[in-house]
């Protein structure tokens, strides 16, 4: 960063935090709201140029850098003529809709009507909503999806490549489905879910160290959830395996334990936690154990406890369920224990992990009946204790919040189109917006003088949610400056994190 750079950001820190100050005396009450207003007057400005989302110039020098538009433009073939547009500038142009705060394809419109967005992207003109939508439905078939699929794990290959060696010590891979329900009729390939919901039902593979998607299927709303996950499983190892790691784990709920491919997994040296379907079979080989083949559970000792823990508030829920006499299921205790299994389709046995929960049934203050319920999970891993397995598999609920997050943050996972292959491209193109955060936070340097800081700025960056990745490095206020040389972009307004801004600039530069 640039000496000049580091000394206005330092003077803009110091104004905001003398502005901030609890104890400054020109805050002093005067019985007026704090939000007085000014009654500015609203101009048009004839010479000074500016648009809302500086970021997103910021975003595409990062797409250049690792060569995603290069890649995009070689591996998909959809359009006979470019005239003018490249399969890349549709592509880029959806995903940028999202990194500006669009919502839909109709927020297309805004973009390609900003005069100072198109600018800063150094376009002339860009596709409208429905150019966007005629492209997506030129995907055809799952093989145009797949090259489309292949280009961004490409470009994912060159950003692993500049992490440290402890980055590839351990892969986590997730898989999980979840229903999208559309309210149209005509939807070619939507069907009725179990819940009588019309929609699709797509299949999100995803990493779980960095929260990345690494592929997703778009498939009819009836469909279950692990249908083609163990192919999906394959390639998902086969691509961690070539970006460098060194040890694979694959993660699922009971629909996911597909017994049939265990063996094949574990030859390949892939490691795996599924929960099991408690079977009755299962049921009674737990209840024939021993009391003292049965350890407790604790599950508060995961957590850290704070030198002065805050009070526990008062139990608004439980306080209501009684005093109405609803029906009320209270977990009591837990233990877990662990037997050999050998599935049927199986050649060898298998560690099963087995949870029991001592439930009761109550009705206000009323005991109505003990319940005891098992859940199995199924594992080659022999080296962690039983309550580690248990704790590693329900760490996977951090794939239900990135899905939750694509719904309701990236909205990606939406239907706007009308077949199944279109709405399965729309997905895998505003899904790689949520990617493209994940790869700005990885490509942040963390040497130098500061490294332990960096490190930990990269950590937050990376763990930063859609909607505030969004508004602290995307929606930044800039002055579009045309210069004889080059287009220039003076940000107007300072944030905590322009600092990491600028850090990722210098980071794009040194890539391209």
């Amino acid at each position: 960063m640039k000496p000049r750079l580091r000394q206005q950001l330092r003077c803009f820190k110091g104004q905001i935090e003398r502005r901030l100050e609890r104890e400054n005396k020109r805050d002093a009450h005067d019985g007026r709201p704090v939000l007085r207003g000014t009654g500015a007057a609203y101009e048009i400005a004839s010479r000074l140029r500016a648009v809302t989302a500086g970021g997103i110039g910021l975003m595409h020098q990062m797409v250049q850098a690792i060569g995603l538009d290069r890649e995009i433009d070689r591996r998909v073939h959809l359009l006979r003529f470019h005239a003018p547009y490249e399969e890349s500038d549709h592509v880029l142009n959806i995903a940028f809709n999202s990194l500006a705060g669009g919502e839909c394809l109709d927020h297309l419109e805004l973009l390609r009507n900003d005069v100072n967005y198109m600018d800063m992207l150094g376009a002339r003109r860009i596709p409208d909503p429905t150019t966007a939508g005629d492209f997506c439905r030129r995907f055809k078939s799952s093989n145009d999806i797949d090259d489309l699929q292949t280009a961004i794990n490409e470009s994912r290959l060159r950003v692993w490549s500049s992490q440290p060696n402890e980055f590839f010590e351990h892969a986590l891979i997730d898989a999980d489905g979840s229903f999208v329900e559309t309210t149209g009729d005509c939807k070619q390939g939507a069907d009725f879910s179990y819940k009588k919901g019309l929609g699709y039902h797509p299949l999100v593979v995803s990493l779980a160290n960095t929260q990345e998607v690494l592929f997703l299927e778009n498939r009819s709303g009836n469909r279950p959830s692990h249908e083609g996950a163990a192919a999906y499983f394959d390639q998902a190892v086969d691509l961690v395996r070539r970006g460098g790691f060194r040890k694979v784990t694959l993660r699922g709920d009971t629909d996911f334990s597909q017994t049939k491919f265990l063996d094949g997994w574990d030859k390949n040296g892939v490691e795996f936690v599924f929960g099991y379907e408690a079977a009755p079979n299962l049921v009674l080989t737990a209840d024939a154990l021993a009391d003292s083949d049965w350890s407790k559970l604790n599950r508060n000792n995961q957590y850290k406890i704070r030198p002065a823990p805050r009070s526990r508030p008062e139990n608004v829920r439980e306080k209501i369920v009684k005093e109405r006499e609803y029906h009320n299921i209270r977990l009591i205790e837990e233990h877990v224990t662990e037997f050999d299994y050998h599935p049927t389709v199986c050649t060898k046995d298998y560690r099963m992990v087995v949870v029991r929960k001592l439930l009761s049934h109550e009705k206000g203050q009323k005991l109505l009946f003990p319940e005891t319920r098992y859940f199995f999970y199924i594992t080659n891993k022999r080296e962690d204790s039983a309550r580690e397995i248990v704790r590693f598999s329900n760490t996977r609920c951090d794939q239900e919040r990135l899905i939750g997050v694509q719904k309701s943050q990236v909205h990606s996972l939406r239907s706007p189109l009308d077949n199944l292959h279109s709405n399965w491209a729309y997905m895998v193109m505003t899904t790689m917006v949520w990617n493209m955060s994940k790869w700005f936070a990885l490509l942040l340097p963390e040497g130098g003088r500061w490294k332990g800081k960096h490190a930990d700025e990269k950590k937050a960056v990376l763990r930063m949610g859609f909607s505030r990745f969004v508004r602290t490095f995307m929606l930044v206020p800039a002055q579009v400056v045309s210069t004889a040389r080059q287009l220039k972009l003076r940000l107007l307004a300072w944030n905590p994190w322009q600092h990491v801004f600028f850090r990722a600039l210098d980071s794009f530069r040194l890539i391209s």
